[in-house]
């Protein structure tokens, strides 16, 4: 992408900007000298120089104003919504009819085109948009190290991992290169027009994250294959909304089962560079690991 001045060029909707992928979009975009408009909830903290409107998936009240002369609209599901297609569908047909051209959505590589939730969205873009693209990015490397995450916080505190997996292998792959994509599909003179499976450069089994993580926090860190009932427990512990976190563990039974153990040439073919290891981006954020292991010695844990 060619930087260029500031203002030129069609208006980009971020939903979810202040998300992991929707901060990084918004970021390239910028940096590119595209218009950007980030659209969440709540404002980001630093507004300097970027335009940001409130958005609500569930208020369609400010729907009209995120949309307001957008050209372009990378759409993110509302966070823990089983079936997010009821809000997201009616947000498209109004986006299409205010003008906007082209789409982009953040699916995932578990979900296909037509199934319920946000299948039905993807089908809905490659019908309807006159541009488009949907991306299906596998399991997000940032689910290890973002505190909010349930696997980054069972890491930092009990040193373990709970899954439903088994020994299934997943393309881990970092956010990074999803919005790297995402920015490509977003700016490039011709629209993709296409779905794009998005993975890192290896396939790991969660016992591998655990030996990865273990070797850089200097401590134990385990795997726990547990069972299906166990596994939604946990989530649900953890937070997650009792019919999502079933839905997770449908996912993790997919997992064992095979269906993530695979690798793709997306970003590379897509921006010209490999996607980021998994390694590499647990050195770079070893102190997210380090920092329990420093207070079970007695250190510092800052």
């Amino acid at each position: 992408m060619r930087a260029r001045a500031a203002g030129d060029g069609p208006l980009v909707l971020i939903t979810g900007g202040t998300g992991t992928t929707g901060r990084a979009v918004a970021a390239r975009l910028a940096a590119a000298g595209a218009r950007v408009r980030t659209a969440s909830r709540a404002a980001p903290a630093d507004r300097e120089g970027a335009e940001h409107a409130r958005f609500d998936w569930a208020d369609a009240a400010t729907h009209e104003g995120a949309l307001r002369g957008a050209d372009r609209v990378y759409l993110v599901a509302p966070a823990m919504v089983e079936d997010p297609s009821a809000l997201m569908l009616p947000f498209i047909e109004r986006a299409l009819a205010g003008g906007a051209r082209r789409l982009v959505l953040l699916s995932a590589s578990a979900v296909a085109e037509g199934s319920p939730g946000i299948g039905l969205v993807h089908r809905a873009l490659r019908e309807r948009a006159p541009e488009w693209t949907v991306l299906q990015p596998s399991w997000f490397m940032q689910n290890f190290i973002d505190p909010r995450h349930p696997h980054a916080a069972a890491i930092a505190g009990r040193g373990e991992l709970t899954t439903a997996t088994g020994s299934g292998r997943v393309g881990f792959v970092d956010a990074g290169d999803i919005a790297a994509v995402a920015a490509r599909a977003l700016l490039d003179g011709a629209p993709h027009n296409t779905s794009h499976v998005i993975t890192g450069p290896e396939a790991l089994s969660y016992d591998d994250v655990a030996a990865i993580v273990s070797r850089i926090a200097g401590r134990t860190i385990r795997h726990i294959d547990a069972g299906e009932d166990d596994a939604r427990a946990y989530l649900i512990r953890a937070g997650i909304p009792a019919p999502y976190a079933a839905f997770l563990v449908t996912l993790d039974l997919a997992i064992r089962d095979g269906a993530e153990d695979r690798v793709t040439d997306v970003v590379q073919r897509v921006t010209g560079r490999a996607p980021r290891a998994f390694g590499d981006l647990a050195r770079a954020h070893a102190h997210v690991f380090l920092r329990d292991a420093g207070a079970r010695r007695g250190g510092s844990a800052a």
